[in-house]
């Protein structure tokens, strides 16, 4: 796939220093920029397109319009309908950050979408049939009511919808009033009257400059507006006073503020309150939608129990939807049609056993690592600690719902007051931050990151309520200061109307809190696994938060030799009720535990996932486990061979527990530990007194196979 990347600065609207961002973006086959890539720079991108024969585009451009110019283009170039990729250089960057930090960001943005597109197919899994277009008029809080399952089209009306409180990532906004609605059912045209053309790319300028009720999104000049010299502002003259009209075609219509007298009786035109049953009707005539599977199951790695155990319960507890369940005590079934994407149950699981398909842990691993690197093709660093880029690189995982949204729109206000600025944080969107776990989070610290900053929903997370990551954070920041990193996590959330409180705490946490990080940033590579790790798939979060914990103890001394709140680890005691009963070797979905013919039983603390299967199971309750990684119990930290001696078992292996196994008196073989002996001896030795009177020996000291000759065959004993 060859790739190229588009930088633009609407029509210097942006203030981008072009050439830094330009020599900031590796590895794609051409780099180009202009002052205007949707207007005088479009037949350029054409020509670059032919000359290096593109198969995938990378753009900044933040407005729809635009967008929507280089998705024409595609088409028109025979591409793949999903072949561009779209960067938020304006909003996310230019607009809220001094112009170094803004043109270090683009360049890191850039090569974090590159990097991406090598793990992930840009093709989407959802397939719509005709007839699901669908347009709003005025009412947003619809609009995102059914962008999941409908073509949306929300058109403004006259609404001003910076400050809305829903997400209309999915909806495509239209400026402009509706004068009429024509047609009928799959077949509606509405007129739109609007003094802002098509050729507006939002820059904000007549905002600025114009008169009060001018709206900032869409741009709109409502009809009383007076003329004047303001209109001379716009870059790209989007502006007719004397007003322009445009039409639009859907399949169905939502209208709420229409006289009910214009639906005329037809079928897909829907007036007045919008209801339950307005939405449920829409929705039954919508042509169809095949929804996407967001998750990739591996049940044979599950941790959930064996033999009637309930083992882990993290999938089960995380789901918010209710679309994990738990049919048996040793089960699991996911219901993937309830599923909401919001990937709790994936940052919960140890093993790897669910896992989101996109973005994948592995595309979110290296879209964070071409973030934290800020160097040309060459290998020279471009942008160092103190210079004019960004001097703190902090990896935010950003909500993609309502906290993405409104960062967006906090760009739209800097573009308007002067005081809307926050720290150039490194974004990485994940579908909610219940996606986020401690390995995201570790991974990020070892790739030289200064902090992580989770952004997820004001108030209350869609999915998961109130203060969602609130456990996580304290759990993540005890675990960073026991490794001597100090605390480096935090939670924020932007909220709908005032960026001030979400400016002022993140200000304080990136400027006030953290000190450089002692990890060389742009050099740790993950893998997402462990040498010698079981049978489970790469970027599971036990593996993946080790790889990363050891990447971190290459540059730091640890506070602690035991690192508390890593909750994917476990430490085994035994006590001495103990009887060496196969059950936890049995049972250990990792393989973590083993017993020795010498009647010893081994941990091995570098596989175990801490699911509390062996704890359950035991029968004599004999086994306690308790949470944190114990550096010592690392084999890289321990002498070369087990601690019963055996070389072949390696220095992972710590003896827990020391018995003393029963050899049959007849052939020698180990067959039990004589603490069960003991035990069955005692329950059941007066029922059986006598069985073998010719025997020396009692029958408890011999094996099953001699037992059996003893008994049966009366051959020598």
């Amino acid at each position: 796939m060859k790739v190229g990347a588009f930088v633009c600065d609407c029509g210097g609207t942006c203030g981008l220093d072009l050439e830094e961002v330009r020599e900031g973006v590796r590895d794609v086959d051409v780099v180009a920029s202009s002052e205007l890539l949707c207007e005088g720079g479009l037949d350029g991108v054409e020509h670059v397109i032919d000359e290096y024969d593109l198969d995938q585009l990378i753009v900044t451009a933040s407005d729809d319009r635009c967008r929507q110019t280089f998705r024409e283009l595609v088409d028109r170039k025979g591409l793949h309908p999903d072949a561009t990729e779209f960067v938020d250089h304006r909003e996310g960057a230019a607009w809220v950050h001094e112009s170094g930090a803004a043109a270090d960001k683009t360049a890191r943005l850039l090569n974090a979408t590159y990097a991406g597109l090598q793990e992930e197919s840009v093709s989407r899994t959802v397939s719509r049939e005709a007839g699901d277009r669908v347009v709003v008029v005025g009412d947003p809080e619809t609009a995102a009511g059914l962008a999941d399952s409908a073509d949306v089209t929300l058109v403004a009306n006259g609404r001003e919808l910076r400050t809305v409180d829903v997400d209309l990532d999915d909806v495509d906004v239209a400026r402009g009033e509706v004068i009429a609605v024509d047609g009928r059912f799959g077949e509606f045209e509405l007129t739109l009257a609007s003094r802002v053309t098509d050729a507006c790319i939002d820059c904000l300028e007549c905002v600025r400059e114009g008169p009060d009720g001018v709206t900032a999104r869409p741009v709109q000049i409502p009809a009383d507006a007076p003329g004047g010299e303001w209109t001379d502002v716009c870059p790209t003259d989007a502006i007719e006073m004397e007003g322009t009209t445009r039409r639009i075609a859907a399949d169905q219509v939502i209208r709420p503020d229409a006289d009910p007298a214009t639906r005329g009786g037809r079928v897909g035109y829907y007036t007045g309150p919008v209801d339950a049953a307005t939405i449920a009707a829409v929705e039954s005539h919508l042509g169809g939608i095949e929804k996407p599977a967001f998750l990739d199951l591996e049940m044979d790695v599950c941790a959930a129990g064996a033999s009637s155990q309930e083992g882990c319960t993290a999938c089960t507890d995380a789901c918010p939807h209710g679309a994990v369940e738990r049919p048996s005590i040793d089960s699991v079934e996911f219901d993937e049609v309830a599923c909401q994407n919001c990937g709790a149950c994936t940052s919960a699981c140890p093993t790897g056993a669910t896992q989101l398909r996109e973005p994948s842990n592995r595309r979110i691993a290296r879209e964070v690592e071409a973030l934290l690197k800020a160097e040309n093709d060459d290998g020279g660093w471009l942008f160092n600690r103190g210079s004019n880029g960004i001097d703190q690189p902090v990896i935010a995982f950003v909500c993609s719902e309502r906290a993405a949204d409104r960062l967006r729109e906090y760009g739209r206000r800097a573009a308007l007051e002067a005081d809307v600025s926050y720290p150039p944080v490194l974004p990485v969107e994940v579908s909610c931050t219940d996606t986020v776990g401690e390995a995201h989070v570790m991974h990020a610290l070892a790739a030289g990151a200064d902090g992580v900053a989770i952004v997820g929903c004001g108030g209350s997370c869609l999915h998961s309520g109130p203060d969602p990551k609130a456990e996580l954070v304290e759990r993540l920041n005890r675990a960073t200061a026991d490794l001597g990193l100090g605390e480096r996590v935090g939670f924020f959330a932007p909220g709908a109307d005032d960026p001030g409180q979400f400016i002022e705490e993140l200000s304080m946490f990136v400027v006030e809190r953290l000190d450089e990080s002692p990890i060389p940033a742009g050099e740790h590579e993950a893998e997402g696994t462990i040498e010698g790790d079981v049978d489970r798939p790469a970027f599971a979060s036990h593996a993946w938060t080790l790889e990363s914990v050891r990447a971190l103890l290459d540059h730091v001394v640890p506070d602690r030799g035991v690192i508390r709140g890593l909750k994917d680890f476990g430490r085994m005691d035994v006590s001495d009720a103990c009887n060496l009963t196969p059950t936890c070797t049995n049972l250990c979905p990792t393989d973590a535990v083993q017993r020795t013919n010498d009647g010893d039983l081994l941990f091995n603390h570098e596989r175990c996932v801490n699911c509390g299967v062996c704890e359950e199971g035991c029968p004599e309750t004999a086994i306690t486990m308790r949470d944190g990684l114990d550096l010592s119990l690392l084999p890289e930290n321990r002498a070369g061979t087990a601690a019963d001696g055996s070389a072949e078992l390696g220095a992972a292996w710590t003896r827990v527990y020391e018995g003393e196994m029963q050899e049959c008196v007849r052939c020698g073989t180990p067959f039990a530990s004589a603490g069960t002996v003991d035990t069955i001896r005692e329950e059941v030795g007066d029922a059986v007194e006598g069985i073998a009177p010719d025997s020396p020996h009692s029958v408890f000291e011999y094996c099953g196979d001699c037992r059996t000759h003893l008994l049966f065959e009366r051959g020598d004993h």
